[in-house]
């Protein structure tokens, strides 16, 4: 079941986070795995902004999450992750939907992340998914700061690209509305972007 994430699950989605790292250092991204999740005050923000989904086992108990921020105008998916014990569920596609389901009833039309550009799990599973790559010439003031963040931390030791797709129309439609996501990222709308993630299918999911 996907549901708002509560003050009690917090300590869940850290260990989420550390579990979907490990299959990073398979690909020989060491770093990536080592990174620390996020801080329970970082968690609490997003919380309070009631922008964490959380999918949950029979039990109630997390098993995957994403966390999302708005950036101009657009929802930006920070970090999608999903237990390697529940991988390969579509579990991540799902948050994913789900963010877009939000999204598009709060008339934010675009939802974006960014991703690392080599790894199967991250800007490959998400073209899959209708996201398209963004030029970096094309981005809104917050994906650039996002990408500038990122570039600072160390994450660009490993090439990443920021995608988007539309919030709302028919899924045979995703990559035709798609083309004219850069102007529309200008004009409305940030993981780590997903800085590590990696989709349901894998273990993390995102970015």
């Amino acid at each position: 079941m996907i549901r708002s994430a509560i003050s009690t699950d917090l300590p869940a989605l850290q260990q989420i986070e550390i579990a979907a790292g490990e299959p990073f250092r398979d690909i020989g991204m060491d770093a990536i795995a080592d990174d620390p999740p996020p801080t329970l005050d970082e968690l609490n923000d997003f919380l309070a902004a009631e922008h964490i989904w959380v999918q949950t086992d029979a039990n109630d108990v997390p098993v995957a999450y994403a966390l999302v921020e708005i950036v101009d105008g657009g929802a930006h998916i920070e970090q999608v992750s999903v237990h390697p014990d529940h991988a390969r569920k579509g579990l991540g596609a799902q948050l994913i939907d789900a963010v877009t389901e939000w999204a598009a009833d709060h008339h934010h039309d675009l939802v974006t992340l960014t991703t690392f550009v080599d790894v199967p799990w991250n800007a490959p599973y998400y073209e899959r998914l209708g996201f398209v790559r963004l030029a970096e010439n094309t981005l809104s003031p917050g994906l650039i700061r996002i990408r500038t963040d990122e570039q600072s931390s160390g994450l660009d030791a490993w090439p990443r690209v920021t995608m988007s797709r539309p919030s709302h129309g028919p899924a045979a439609a995703i990559q035709e509305l798609a083309v004219h996501a850069p102007e529309r990222t200008n004009s409305s709308s940030t993981a780590v972007g997903p800085s590590r993630s990696i989709p349901s299918d894998a273990t993390h999911s995102s970015l």
